[in-house]
């Protein structure tokens, strides 16, 4: 199961729930790498915390902006290591993909730029809301031909999505959040999927969180290790 990518969202700004996740979540039959998004990013101590992070990790802040600022943001991260992925959204386009992407290689020569799609948390009724005119599944087709061109490293989806997209972009990295253990809460999340069957559409990786860092995480842990290999 080493050869499986799984990333533990860590959403807390709790330095002691962080540190928590990480040691609780270490197995030697399963490879989880930490995710810190916006909420631990921006707290007081998880910057600090971060720049000084022995292993491996992602960066998850889905930058989305003009090109320049965008170009900025990641050059302020330069001192981050062990940073092995960040986010950036589709919706910044083309131009802003391409310069992270390249800059990204000046910074850290191993730091994987991922293209953030529709999120999990959004469906058809959503996109319709803000305005878009094509529903999920096209809408997140047409980002993943822009993101592939861009010559960015990977991309965020559902699983929903993962299969087709494979279909078409074969060498492509693609990462799945909104993985939930058979019968758990969907919660804030709308395209969710179970980590068995994200693997199973051909993903080359997962994010889970609450269903492994709610409660006791040690026997979480090994319930996704018994679930992957049933």
């Amino acid at each position: 199961m080493k050869n499986k990518n799984i990333f533990v969202a860590c959403d807390t700004s709790d330095l002691k729930k962080i540190k928590k996740i990480i040691n609780q979540t270490n197995s030697n039959k399963l490879k989880i790498i930490p995710k810190f998004g916006l909420q631990f990013f921006y707290s007081k101590n998880g910057r600090k915390f971060l720049e000084k992070f022995k292993k491996d990790f992602w960066l998850d802040l889905k930058i989305n902006d003009i090109p320049q600022t965008a170009l900025s943001a990641i050059d302020s991260l330069k001192d981050l290591k062990k940073c092995k992925y960040i986010t950036v959204h589709a919706n910044g386009g083309m131009e802003m993909l391409k310069s992270i992407k390249k800059k990204s290689k000046k910074i850290n020569k191993h730091l994987k730029v991922l293209g953030v799609t529709i999120l999990t948390s959004l469906n058809n009724k959503s996109l319709k809301e803000i305005g878009h005119t094509k529903n999920v599944k096209q809408l997140v087709l047409k980002q993943a031909a822009l993101i592939k061109k861009s010559g960015c490293d990977g991309i965020v989806c559902s699983g929903q999505e993962a299969m087709l997209i494979r279909k078409r972009y074969k060498n492509l990295l693609i990462i799945t959040p909104g993985i939930r253990f058979p019968g758990d809460h969907s919660n804030d999340q709308m395209r969710i999927m179970t980590p068995k069957q994200a693997f199973k559409n051909k993903v080359s990786g997962i994010v889970i969180g609450r269903s492994l860092t709610k409660g006791n995480i040690k026997n979480n842990t090994k319930k996704l290790h018994d679930h992957l290999n049933k």
